[in-house]
């Protein structure tokens, strides 16, 4: 079968996962990396496992970077996924059985995603009901936004069944660093398009993200993951909103 299918992943430094990863797609016509510039064995490692590299800067925006991989992908579709990602093969059957249809009127999929963090399935909290556009043909639109970009899509869209595995933050200290460099450039994003941050949100706001998160969603159910994941991204909340009110003073 002719997969017509070009997987995109980008990467930095993830000579941990990427090989994981990479194995997950052999299935797609094309495997393409859009690395980083890492300055571990990413791009060695990517190679090896027959994927396409191409070295691309990131520059502090997700949009460009993905839609840089648009105009390089060769497959008619285009799948991306994340680095610390993995494709079960129950998703692989399902997206094939669709994009194989020609008789399909579909554009693009949502793609729901299971969280998989030190061992332990995480069923509650906002993670738990992600969905992602993540599939779509090549020319059916493009991304936006600098980070936390979205992929808007021009016609029918549909959502998969089969879930994509996800094993984000394998440690405290990886998630606390990510947390702190996503801030970063969320906050910046948020101080370019001059959002206004009052004193009051930097406190109501993380409050109600951990009540949502660990109570309304239930993520007490999930033991301790749950309570360091509604703990984190409380802290998601305060870091973003602290560091514009932080950029607004300095101006």
């Amino acid at each position: 079968m002719d997969t017509n299918i070009t997987a995109v992943v980008l990467a930095h430094n993830e000579e941990k996962s990427i090989e994981t990863c990479l194995k997950s797609l052999s299935w797609c016509m094309e495997v393409l990396v859009i690395d980083d510039i890492s300055t571990d064995r990413t791009a060695d490692i990517s190679r090896k496992n027959g994927a396409r590299v191409i070295e691309r800067k990131l520059n502090n925006n997700f949009s460009l970077q993905r839609n840089a991989a648009l105009t390089d992908a060769k497959g008619e579709w285009v799948l991306f996924v994340d680095a610390d990602e993995q494709v079960p093969l129950s998703l692989s059957y399902e997206i094939l059985s669709y994009i194989s249809d020609p008789m399909s009127k579909y554009a693009g999929f949502y793609v729901r995603r299971k969280d998989v963090m030190w061992g332990k399935n995480i069923t509650h909290g906002e993670t738990a009901s992600v969905r992602l556009l993540r599939l779509a043909k090549r020319n059916a639109g493009k991304w936006t936004g600098a980070v936390h970009e979205r992929w808007v899509v021009t016609g029918r869209l549909g959502e998969l069944r089969n879930e994509l595995l996800h094993f984000p933050h394998q440690t405290v200290t990886e998630f606390l660093e990510e947390v702190n460099w996503y801030t970063d450039l969320r906050a910046a994003e948020l101080h370019a398009q001059k959002t206004h941050t009052p004193f009051w949100q930097i406190v109501v706001f993380p409050v109600g993200k951990f009540i949502q998160n660990y109570l309304l969603k239930l993520g007490l159910l999930d033991g301790m993951p749950g309570l360091i994941i509604a703990l984190m991204m409380s802290f998601h909340s305060f870091l973003v909103r602290g560091k514009v009110w932080q950029l607004q003073k300095s101006v």
